[in-house]
C-alpha cells in the first residue's frame, strides 16, 4: 500500500520540484522495485480526489472513477502524473495495481499542516484560526478509522486494474469547520476567525461518487461530531507529539530546502499584511469588475449591468466570465445549487443582478451515456433545478438566459438530411433516444410557461481552444473512428458575445442558437487537416457501427437559424465562422 507522498497544497506552491521528486519519481522507483521482485500480489496506489480538479458548485453527482483528470495545483498534478505511471505498469508489465482517490482524512496523529489539527492546536493555544479567502470553499472529511476500513475492503475485494473513490456525501465549508471548532473550545467565532489571503488557486469544491466502493460493502460509520471529538481528545492528551510545529501553524506555510537538505516551514511574504484588523477583499476571486472612471458617465445615465452566472466551472460558464471581464461587465458566479430554492434566493438577494445566466446542467461524465444510469440525478438538475431558477427569477422580475440544447431533434421525413430544411423554434422535439435529450426537451416545454426566460439551443459547441476536451473538434480529432453526418453547430467565439447582447436587448422565448447551415464531421476534419495538421488522418464508420460502442443514440439534425440571423444579420454561416474564429487563429505556419 503506497501512502507515501508530499501532500500539502500550500507547500506545493512554494516548492513544487520537491513534490515532483517525491510523488512522481518516488512512485516510479517503488513500481520498478515491485516489478523486479515479481512477488507483489497487490499494489494499492493511494491518490487523491484533487486529481479531478474543481467540481461544479451546483453539481448534484460527484466525479466517478472514469471522470477526466483536471488537476489545478502542483500537488494534484504530481499525483495525477503518478497515477499515469501506475496505470502504465499495470498495462505494460502486468503489475496488479489498484488506485484509490479519497476525500480529506482527519483524526489522531495527523501532522498539523492539515486544516483540522492546525485548528485544534491553534485553539489550544488561544490563537486565531486562519481562513483562506472567504471560507466558502467546500470540502468532505472522512475519519481515519473509516478510511482504514475502506483500504481493508479494497485490498481483499477490489478488482485489479480498477480505481475506487473513497468519499462521503457530507460536505462542509471551511468557515463552518472553524465555527464548529470554536464551539467545541468555547471561543467566540467573530473574534477567533481570521480571514487571510487565498491560495494562488483554491478549488471551490471536490465531490466524489463513492457508489463503486459501497458496492463492495464499505460505508462511512463515524459521524462528524464524534470524529471531531475523538480527534480533539487525542491532541489535548498529546500536545507535544510533533515537537515544535510553529512553522506549520502559520496561515501560509511554505516548505523550503535549506542548506544541508533540511526542510524548513516558513510563512509566505504575502502574510506580512495581515497583522492589521483590516481585511483586503480579493475582487479577482469573486469576479466583480469595477467600471473605470471613463465609463462612469455612461453608468450614471443607464443602470449598470450585473450578471449572476450559474455554471462557474463549466465550459460555457467560464467563457461567459471571461467575456464579462473583457466587456467590463460586473458579474458574480452563483454559489447556490439549482435544486435549493433558499440558496438561489440568497444569491439574488445578496448579488442583486440585472440578469441571470444559467450555464449549469448535467451533460454526463464523460458523455451523455452517463445519464442513462443516473436518471434521478439528471432530472434533479436539468429539470427541477432549471425550473427552480426560472421561477425564482420570475418572482424577482429577472430575465434568465438559459443555455439549452438543440439535441432534441433528429432528421425525419419533413426535415431530411441534406435538404436544407431545418427545425424551427416552434417545432415539437422528436428525439428521445438519450435520457439527457429527454430531460432537456421536457424542461424546454415547461419553460414556455415562463415569460422571463430566453432559451438558447446550443449544438455540438466549438471554440478556438483546440486543447479543450469539451470542444467538438477536439473530441472527434481524438476518436478512433467518426461518423460523417451534416449537423448544425455553435461557434462559441461568435455566439457567446451575442448571448450577452440578447440579455441587453431583453430578448425572450426559444432561439436556435447555432450558426446558419450545416457542416459534416469529414468537412471539419478536412479543415483540421488543412489548417492544423497536414499529417492528420481519420477513419469513418456507420451509425450502425457507432451504435455498438455507445449506450444511448446521438442526435443528428439541422436547426433553422433564420430567426437569430434576422436579429443579428452579421452572423456568419457555420463554415465561414469555423474558418474565421477557429481555424485561421490556430493555423500552423
Amino acid at each position: 500500500m503506497h501512502f507515501a507522498a508530499q501532500t500539502h497544497v500550500d507547500n506545493s506552491f512554494g516548492n513544487s520540484f520537491e513534490f515532483t521528486k517525491n510523488n512522481i519519481y518516488g512512485t516510479h522507483v517503488l513500481l520498478e522495485a515491485c516489478k523486479v521482485t515479481g512477488q507483489i500480489r497487490r499494489f494499492i496506489h493511494v491518490s487523491t480526489d484533487e486529481v479531478y480538479g474543481e467540481t461544479e458548485e451546483d453539481a448534484v453527482v460527484g466525479n466517478h472513477e472514469a471522470s477526466q483528470l483536471l488537476p489545478t495545483n502542483p500537488y494534484s498534478a504530481t499525483k495525477a502524473g503518478a497515477e499515469m505511471l501506475v496505470m502504465a505498469y499495470g498495462r505494460s508489465y502486468g503489475l496488479p495495481v489498484i488506485t484509490t482517490r479519497g476525500n480529506n482524512v482527519y483524526g489522531p496523529n495527523q501532522f498539523p499542516e492539515k486544516l483540522i489539527p492546525k485548528f485544534i492546536l491553534l485553539a489550544m493555544r488561544g490563537q486565531p484560526l486562519p481562513i483562506h479567502g472567504d471560507g466558502s470553499n467546500v470540502r468532505s472529511y472522512l475519519y481515519c478509522e473509516d478510511v482504514a476500513e475502506a483500504f481493508e475492503v479494497i485490498l481483499h475485494k477490489g478488482e485489479v486494474g480498477h480505481v475506487y473513490n473513497i468519499g462521503t456525501k457530507k460536505e462542509r465549508r471551511v468557515i463552518d469547520v472553524a465555527k464548529d471548532m470554536c464551539k467545541l473550545f468555547n471561543m467566540d467565532p467573530d473574534s477567533s476567525i481570521k480571514f487571510v489571503e487565498n491560495r494562488p488557486f483554491n478549488d471551490q469544491r471536490y465531490f466524489l461518487d463513492d457508489e463503486k466502493l459501497k458496492s463492495l460493502g464499505w460505508s462511512e460509520r463515524t459521524i462528524w461530531e464524534e470524529g471531531l471529538k475523538k480527534t480533539i481528545e487525542w491532541y489535548t492528551s498529546n500536545p507535544n507529539w510533533w515537537g515544535d510545529v510553529s512553522g506549520a501553524l502559520l496561515p501560509h506555510p511554505r516548505m523550503l530546502m535549506m542548506p544541508g537538505g533540511v526542510d524548513r516551514l516558513v510563512d509566505g511574504p504575502e502574510n506580512s499584511e495581515f497583522d492589521s484588523a483590516d481585511v483586503a477583499i480579493n475582487t479577482s476571486q469573486i469576479g466583480v469588475q469595477i467600471p473605470s472612471s471613463k465609463t462612469s458617465g455612461v453608468s450614471a445615465k443607464k443602470p449598470a449591468l450585473k450578471f449572476l452566472i450559474y455554471g462557474k466551472t463549466g465550459w460555457i460558464g467560464g467563457l461567459l466570465g471571461k467575456l464579462c471581464d473583457k466587456q467590463q461587465i460586473q458579474y458574480e458566479y452563483g454559489r447556490g445549487r439549482l435544486e435549493d430554492r433558499s440558496q438561489l434566493l440568497a444569491d439574488i438577494q445578496t448579488i442583486k443582478p440585472t440578469h441571470v445566466f444559467n450555464a449549469a446542467g448535467v451533460t454526463g461524465r464523460p458523455n451523455v451515456d452517463w445519464c442513462e444510469s443516473h436518471k434521478t440525478e439528471t432530472i434533479r438538475t436539468n429539470v427541477s433545478g432549471t425550473l427552480n431558477l426560472a421561477d425564482v427569477c420570475r418572482e424577482h422580475g429577472l430575465l434568465m438566459i438559459n443555455f439549452a440544447t438543440g439535441c432534441i431533434f433528429e432528421y425525419d421525413a419533413k426535415h431530411p438530411e441534406g435538404s436544407g430544411i431545418g427545425f424551427k423554434e416552434e417545432d415539437t422535439p422528436n428525439f428521445i433516444g438519450s435520457f439527457y435529450s429527454k430531460t432537456k426537451a421536457m424542461v424546454e416545454e415547461l419553460l414556455k410557461e415562463y415569460d422571463n426566460v430566453c432559451t438558447l439551443r446550443v449544438r455540438m459547441p466549438i471554440s478556438s481552444d483546440l486543447n479543450n476536451p469539451r470542444n467538438f473538434i477536439t473530441k472527434i480529432a481524438r476518436y478512433d473512428k467518426v461518423v460523417n453526418i451534416p449537423n448544425s453547430m455553435t461557434i462559441l467565439d461568435e455566439l457567446l458575445p451575442i448571448s450577452i447582447e440578447m440579455a441587453k436587448r431583453n430578448l425572450r422565448g426559444i432561439w436556435n442558437f447555432t450558426n446558419p447551415g450545416v457542416v459534416s464531421h469529414n468537412e471539419i476534419l478536412e479543415m483540421y487537416n488543412k489548417y492544423i495538421n497536414p499529417e492528420f488522418k481519420w477513419v469513418n464508420f456507420t451509425l450502425e457501427e457507432q451504435a455498438k460502442v455507445i449506450v444511448a443514440p446521438r442526435s443528428n439534425n439541422e436547426l433553422d437559424a433564420s430567426k437569430l440571423k434576422k436579429e443579428f444579420p452579421e452572423l456568419l454561416s457555420i463554415k465561414e465562422s469555423l474558418i474565421k474564429y477557429v481555424f485561421e487563429p490556430n493555423k500552423k505556419q
